[in-house]
């Protein structure tokens, strides 16, 4: 027999839809969330132009079907991502770049309108934002007899039966104490346990125009050479909003934002045209400095590595301490797909 209160750590995707599942089960939720703002590694900005900029989880795709059911559930509308017109792949900054076209019969990805922070906004809605506590980050997990005991930053202390932490495996074991310790094999797994969004470099330029567009291009950009890496027409989905968007290359966290801005107009200025020096706003978010999110890993960590290890799956401190998380997933580990296949897998035991 359970008890009905349960304590979730993380406001991301993966924590909300976890308690937006038990409290449809009637349990009673509390979420504790270190950070001033809601939604984890989704973040939307709503630029000067209207547009909506997701400089973090933006794109899935129809395989994800727990993310699209949720969406289909909660009447979120999404959209297919703009690829028509003449796509470029450049190799070396002195040789021009390869010219492509993505064919219509490829697996389309998909976007929310409005932004990935509407899938958010709903979950919240659906939860209650008084059963979300901001500004409140963990430093100590302490079990005491049937329950455990949970230490914020402040020294202010909460009780429950059941704690459900939904915090990368590897800034779990890396910020918060545990009393008395979890499992070394745990601790050493989660420390190689990639966290997923951890090294990118989003940016994104608004325009008051998509001169991309008019020019032909789809806005797809894929270098080897400069400092974008990857890139994409991120406009809105109603067309009233205009903008690129896309990943940096790891080197580009040492230089200042403002070089970081002048190689990326130089860069989309040779291959887009001087329209690209007219920019509304500029956006940037550097995930290595979300300490939140990300802590530095002591050694090579790859990609996906120890994603979706079947180890996470088994609760501790006598079924009182759950990890979950979009890197806990057997499925999609890592992508939103995988913070409801997490979540739905938590809910499954309560």
């Amino acid at each position: 027999m359970y008890n009905k209160k349960v304590t979730i750590i993380g406001a991301g995707l993966c924590g909300l839809t976890i308690a937006y599942l038990l409290q449809k089960k009637g349990f009673d939720i509390t979420i504790l969330e270190a950070n001033t703002r809601i939604g984890g590694r989704i973040d939307t900005k709503i630029g000067l132009s209207g547009a909506p900029l997701e400089m973090g989880g933006t794109w899935f795709s129809k395989p994800h079907q727990n993310f699209i059911g949720l969406l289909n559930e909660f009447k979120i509308p999404y959209f297919k991502q703009f690829t028509q017109g003449v796509s470029l792949f450049e190799t070396m900054s002195f040789v021009p770049p390869q010219k492509f076209e993505i064919s219509d019969s490829e697996e389309s990805s998909l976007r929310i309108a409005g932004g990935t922070s509407k899938l958010i906004e709903k979950l919240v809605e659906k939860i209650g934002i008084q059963n979300i506590k901001t500004e409140t980050k963990i430093t100590t997990i302490k079990e005491i007899g049937n329950h455990l005991e949970v230490t914020d930053s402040k020294g202010i202390k909460y009780t429950a039966e059941k704690v459900i932490s939904t915090l990368p495996p590897h800034l779990l074991v890396q910020t918060i104490k545990f009393e008395p310790a979890l499992p070394a094999s745990i601790v050493q797994l989660a420390k190689k346990t990639h966290t997923w969004m951890g090294e990118s470099i989003k940016f994104a330029l608004e325009y008051a125009t998509p001169f991309w567009k008019e020019k032909n291009y789809s806005g797809t950009l894929y270098s080897q050479a400069s400092i974008v890496q990857e890139m994409y027409d991120h406009s809105s989905a109603d067309n009233n909003g205009f903008a690129l968007k896309g990943f940096l290359n790891g080197g580009a966290n040492l230089l200042t934002v403002e070089e970081r801005k002048e190689k990326i107009i130089s860069q989309l200025t040779k291959l887009f045209g001087p329209e690209a020096t007219d920019y509304i706003e500029y956006h940037e978010k550097i995930w290595t400095e979300e300490h939140l999110t990300f802590f530095p890993y002591e050694e090579l960590v790859l990609g996906h590595e120890n994603n979706g290890a079947p180890e996470y799956k088994q609760p501790f401190f006598n079924n009182k301490f759950y990890i979950s998380g979009s890197e806990t997933a057997s499925h999609h580990p890592g992508y939103m797909e995988g913070a409801i296949i997490a979540a739905k897998n938590i809910a499954s035991q309560f």
